[in-house]
């Protein structure tokens, strides 16, 4: 059924069910200007900003926490890092992966997901680490796949540029499917720890993998048992083509980018009829899409954040601008703001956003400030009660998962997301009150 249109919304005939909501954010600098900024300035780097987020999604019922990452000071604006610097914008940003432990001590069911890229990260340490993770957060944490997008990422550790886009896939089924045997290389009950014969583990239950492929090889096994979920739970968020075919090969959870809810539906739809077409169960993965939304005790008062938001302020501009530059190693400085995107431009990059860019306005100025908030919703702006009325209808039409929760981090953001929105939504029986399972997959498939 397609949207019907109300004033300047789409609405959508109902039928919902329960979703799921994780939240998309990393180790970076959290909001440091403004009445609302708090005293993280730099005490952040501590983690305990973070920890506490994680207590008060946990308190709301969060499926994950998920920590997007990256290894550069960009500088493809401008050719200078001066300016990202300046905005703290992909710099400074501490490793997601050191921050899960700190997280599992203060939580007991929220899921953990980091991002480690499999350009760069060696098949058997990042195995290694993510099962011993497993262990430490008794079965709650993820593995967020990336290839990375960067040169400069590339040249942090020793080549001169990055792979070509389709061949960092390549490389990365391969990696993948390396870590996945390192994984299996124990049977379930190989760790016997058994008194009587005076055996800890059973050597005939442990394997070597000798993987040999085009880019990758092991000789295995493992020396880390399985952890309480078997194999963490594997996030992916590839939305070219090549990302949706390794997507729908390997993903339990994707973090969906697309906006507007016909190209949010088609993603869905289109993901699960590749899972079906390879044997996969389409509801073994959750999709769930970026939702930045903006909340007010009153329309009027969140429409004002809204305004506020998107004043084409040279600051804002060029934000958008350090941004577009960043996920392309396209310099965008030396384009004509007010003039169209050059139709030529082509990227080693994120090739997916490159091709949204000319979706997002007539000149460069208008798609830099859509880009700086192209997670934002129009129709998402408003009282908790109506934000969550609208949820309800998208998820209805796109047919689930849930959303990703992204937007400003400050605690009143945070305390406005999850003290909130997400009662709103429970008052409407859409998302969890308490978590059924004990580990991150157990929930993730509960509904």
């Amino acid at each position: 059924m397609a949207p019907a249109t109300r004033g300047d919304r789409e609405v959508i005939e109902m039928g919902s069910k329960p979703f799921h909501l994780g939240w998309f954010t990393n180790y970076a600098t959290p909001v440091w200007q403004g009445p609302w900024s708090g005293n993280e300035t730099t005490s952040w780097m501590d983690g305990e900003f973070y920890v506490d987020m994680a207590k008060s999604m946990e308190r709301a019922g969060f499926d994950f926490i998920m920590l997007e990452d990256s290894e550069i000071v960009p500088d493809a604006y401008g050719e200078s890092m001066v300016k990202a610097l300046k905005y703290n914008m992909s710099a400074p940003k501490l490793d997601p992966v050191l921050l899960l432990p700190a997280i599992a001590r203060e939580t007991d069911k929220l899921g953990l997901v980091a991002t480690m890229t499999t350009s760069f990260y060696p098949p058997f340490i990042l195995a290694r680490s993510m099962q011993t993770l497993d262990h430490m957060t008794h079965g709650r944490v993820g593995w967020n796949i990336v290839t990375s997008s960067e040169d400069r990422a590339a040249q942090n550790f020793g080549l001169d540029k990055l792979y070509e886009h389709d061949e960092r896939y390549e490389r990365a089924e391969e990696f993948t499917d390396l870590v996945g045997e390192l994984w299996n290389s124990w049977k379930p009950d190989a760790l016997v720890a058994d008194y009587e014969t005076g055996t800890y583990t059973d050597g005939d239950k442990v394997e070597v993998i000798d993987f040999k492929g085009t880019y990758y090889s092991s000789r295995g096994p493992l020396n880390v048992p399985p952890g309480p979920q078997g194999r963490p739970v594997i996030c992916q968020a590839g939305s070219s083509e090549r990302g949706r075919e390794f997507a729908a090969k390997y993903a339990e959870i994707i973090l969906a980018v697309p906006t507007g809810l016909e190209r949010q539906k088609q993603f869905r739809d289109d993901i699960r009829a590749r899972m079906e077409r390879i044997g996969r169960d389409p509801d073994s993965c959750k999709i769930l899409f970026i939702a930045e939304p903006v909340l007010g005790s009153t329309q009027a008062e969140a429409e004002a954040v809204w305004e506020k938001m998107n004043e084409p302020t040279d600051a804002n501009v060029e934000r958008g601008l350090i941004g577009m530059s960043t996920v392309t190693d396209i310099d965008f400085s030396k384009f004509p703001l007010d003039e169209p995107l050059p139709k030529d431009l082509t990227t080693n990059g994120h090739q997916s956003s490159l091709k949204n860019f000319y979706t997002y306005g007539e000149t460069l100025r208008d798609v830099a400030m859509t880009w700086l908030y192209h997670y934002a919703d129009k129709s998402l702006v408003g009282t908790p009660d109506k934000v969550a009325e609208r949820m309800e209808e998208m998820m209805d039409y796109v047919g689930g998962d849930g959303f990703l929760m992204h937007g400003p981090m400050s605690r009143r953001y945070i305390s406005e997301v999850c003290d909130g929105l997400v009662p709103a939504l429970q008052r409407r029986g859409l998302t969890r009150t308490s978590y059924t399972h004990d580990t991150l997959r157990e929930n993730l498939l509960a509904f």
